[in-house]
């Protein structure tokens, strides 16, 4: 059972939930259609990527609209991608390209037989270890490297290993808190403009938040398999 608690943050509405914890199976990699090759693990009952997604083209082999003019990023609302800061060789093999999420809703950004998790596919993951207090802890890859300090409370136990990739505003086509802040797209829409995103928040907190947002931000996509 599932309350909703309404707090002032940017754009989030955070769903609590109850869970129990497990340890995470190792799973088999898989390669995306420009060939990059992703670790992925079993968590539960669900198969998830370790790495965010990095692919240019749909799973048809059709190009994704590359967008890095800050202006034109902002008035988008067809699928697009960027990479952070428009720095492909920093970003991309760690943190993997932003997506708004009309690319998403084409259900070909990931690879065959992978998919955009939903809102409720998600909570699946964040009850499984734990709750959302906790999750968030157990998700984030542990130490610095990539998070900035304390990154408190952070295990991996689950190995998922979630990064900092920041996200792209929708406003101005600005970019933020990359090291700070880790959010992914779910599949699940909210209104004709927003739709529900899932953030580790901080790199000063362990919780979860499932927040929603402009379809038009630029964040992280992870894939969970079919």
């Amino acid at each position: 059972m599932r309350k909703i608690i309404v707090v002032s943050a940017m754009f989030f509405s955070i769903f609590v939930i109850n869970s129990c914890n497990k340890e995470p199976n190792t799973s088999n990699d898989i390669k995306d259609i420009d060939g990059n090759i992703y670790n992925t693990i079993r968590i539960g009952s669900q198969v998830w990527m370790k790495e965010n997604l990095r692919t240019t083209k749909y799973n048809d082999g059709e190009s994704i609209p590359f967008v890095p003019d800050y202006a034109d990023w902002a008035g988008y609302s067809t699928p697009g991608y960027c990479w952070y800061m428009n720095d492909s060789p920093s970003s991309k093999k760690e943190y993997g390209a932003l997506y708004n999420w009309y690319a998403v809703n084409t259900d070909k950004l990931c690879p065959s037989g992978w998919h955009v998790a939903s809102e409720e596919e998600w909570a699946v993951l964040t009850d499984y270890l734990g709750g959302l207090s906790v999750a968030g802890g157990k998700l984030k890859e542990a130490g610095t490297l990539h998070w900035n300090a304390p990154n408190a409370d952070a295990t991996n136990e689950s190995q998922f290993t979630g990064l900092p990739g920041g996200y792209r505003s929708f406003r101005d086509g600005a970019y933020f808190s990359i090291k700070n802040n880790g959010t992914w797209w779910s599949s699940s829409s909210n209104t004709s403009s927003s739709a529900w995103l899932i953030a580790i928040t901080l790199y000063n907190t362990s919780d979860v938040q499932v927040v929603f947002g402009d379809k038009k931000y630029g964040v992280s996509v992870r894939c969970l398999k079919d």
